[in-house]
C-alpha cells in the first residue's frame, strides 16, 4: 500500500468551528482510522509537553480530541514525556481533568525505567527505550513542528527519537556530534590564538575545555558554520563537518528503528502540529516569536512521509525575519527556510533520508504514491463549502 500523508492547512475561507485546525484533526483522525485501531489497546500518546513556562507546544484542546478518539474505540489512553517535562506539565494546562487521561513520566519519575536494546553507532552501544513505551501496545506520535539547534527541525522523528529514550541515551545521542573529531591542537600550540578563535564567535560556538587547555569544544546547537572561527584558525587546526551535525540526526533515525522494534506493524500512528513555530526546542523552557507562518496538522502511518511532507510544506514559506531573536542571524538564504536560520550543515531532511535507508518509510511521492490530503474549500464567493477530507495527489 502506498504511504498516505493527511494534511489540514491553517487557512480558513470562513470563520466558523468546522474550518479550524482542531476540526481538521478530527476529519485525519477519522481517515487514521483510529477508532477502530484502538480497541482493548494501551495507548501511548507521546507528545512533548515543553518545559518551564513554554507556551507554543500543543494545545490542550488538540491532544483532548486524540484521547477521546481513543477512548471511543475502546482503547486506555495516558500521555508520556521524558520526567522532568512530564513533572511540571500541569502548570502547563495538560492536567489530567483537562486532556481526559493521566500524564506518566516515560521512563519513571527517576528515568530507572526502561529496556536495553544493543545497536553499536559511534559512542553508543546500548540504546534505553522507556519502559512505559515499550509496555504499551500502541503509539500515537503527537509532534509539534519547529525549530532545533542541533539539527534545524524537529517534528515526528524527534519526538519518538528523543522522547522515548531513558535520559543517558539522549545524552549520548547528541554526544555523537563530538564522536569525529574536529579540533586538532598540533596543528594550533598558541593559547593567544586559541582564544582568539573563541572570541571571534559571537555566539559562544565554541570554548576551551576547563580542564585540557589544548582542547577546544565546539558547541553544536550554536553553531550556524558562519565560518569567523575558520578565518583566524592556523589551517589544518579546526574543521566544521557536515559529519559532526549529520551525527545527531542519524543517531535519532536509530532510535526510531529500535522504537519501532518493538511494536507490531500498523501500530505507530504518526500526528503532527505544525503552528507557533520558534527557532528552538520546546525544551528550552521558553517560546519566542514564531519564525514562520503556521503550517496545518498532518497524519500518516508513515514517519518519513510525515516530516517529508511537513518540510515540503514549510519550504513554500518564508521566515519572519523580524521574529528571530537578535542573538541569532540568517547566514544564508538558501535551501529550506530552517536552514537560513541555524546554518546550512544542519539540513532538516538528513534524518529522513538515513531514516528511510533503514527502511522506516519513504520520501519518494512517485514510489510511495504521496497523497497530501488537505482539506480545501473554495472561494468565499460559493454557497457549498466542501468540509470533508479530500485527497488529492
Amino acid at each position: 500500500m502506498p504511504s498516505k500523508v493527511f494534511y489540514g492547512s491553517p487557512r480558513q475561507a470562513r470563520l466558523e468551528a468546522k474550518e479550524t485546525l482542531p476540526a481538521k484533526l478530527d476529519l485525519i483522525l477519522n481517515e487514521l482510522h483510529l477508532r477502530d485501531r484502538v480497541k482493548d489497546e494501551t495507548v501511548a500518546i507521546k507528545m512533548h509537553t515543553g518545559n518551564n513556562m513554554v507556551y507554543s507546544t500543543i494545545h490542550p484542546v488538540f491532544v483532548r480530541r486524540v484521547v477521546q478518539a481513543v477512548k471511543d474505540g475502546g482503547g486506555k489512553p495516558f500521555v508520556v514525556d521524558v520526567n522532568w517535562d512530564a513533572a511540571g506539565a500541569e502548570m502547563r494546562g495538560y492536567a489530567s481533568e483537562v486532556l481526559g487521561c493521566p500524564v506518566y513520566p516515560a521512563a519513571g519519575p527517576d528515568e530507572k525505567y526502561f529496556y536495553e536494546h544493543e545497536r553499536p553507532y559511534k559512542n553508543i552501544q546500548k540504546w534505553k527505550v522507556a519502559g512505559l513505551i515499550q509496555d504499551s501496545t500502541l503509539l500515537i506520535n503527537f509532534a509539534h513542528v519547529k525549530g532545533h539547534p542541533s539539527c534545524g527541525f524537529g517534528a515526528a522523528i524527534k519526538n519518538i527519537a528523543l522522547g522515548c529514550m531513558a535520559g543517558n541515551t539522549r545524552s549520548a545521542m547528541h554526544d555523537a556530534m563530538h564522536y569525529d573529531p574536529y579540533w586538532f591542537p598540533e596543528k594550533c600550540p598558541d593559547k593567544s590564538v586559541m582564544q582568539k578563535i573563541v572570541d571571534t564567535c559571537p555566539f559562544d560556538g565554541i570554548v576551551i575545555d576547563k580542564e585540557d587547555p589544548n582542547m577546544m569544544h565546539l558547541h553544536p546547537e550554536q553553531c550556524n558554520q558562519c565560518g569567523r572561527c575558520l578565518k583566524v584558525a592556523p589551517p589544518g587546526s579546526l574543521k566544521i563537518d557536515a559529519l559532526n551535525f549529520h551525527s545527531f540526526q542519524e543517531a535519532c533515525a536509530i532510535s526510531v528503528d529500535i522504537v519501532y522494534s518493538t511494536f507490531a506493524p500498523g501500530k505507530i500512528v504518526n500526528l503532527s502540529l505544525a503552528t507557533h513555530m520558534t527557532p528552538v526546542c520546546d525544551c528550552f523552557g521558553f517560546t519566542s516569536m514564531p519564525i514562520l507562518p503556521d503550517a496545518g496538522v498532518f497524519g500518516s502511518d508513515d514517519i518519513i512521509a510525515i516530516d517529508q511532507a511537513a518540510l515540503d510544506v514549510i519550504a513554500k514559506t518564508k521566515l519572519i525575519e523580524e521574529n528571530i531573536p537578535t542573538s541569532m542571524e540568517v547566514h544564508t538564504r538558501e535551501g529550506h527556510p530552517f536552514r537560513w536560520l541555524h546554518g546550512p550543515l544542519k539540513d532538516p531532511y538528513v534524518a529522513i533520508r538515513y531514516g528511510e535507508k533503514l527502511g522506516l518509510g519513504s520520501t519518494d511521492s512517485m514510489s510511495c504514491n504521496l497523497l497530501l490530503a488537505e482539506l480545501s474549500f473554495p472561494s468565499s464567493r460559493s454557497a457549498n463549502p466542501r468540509t470533508t477530507l479530500e485527497q488529492a495527489s
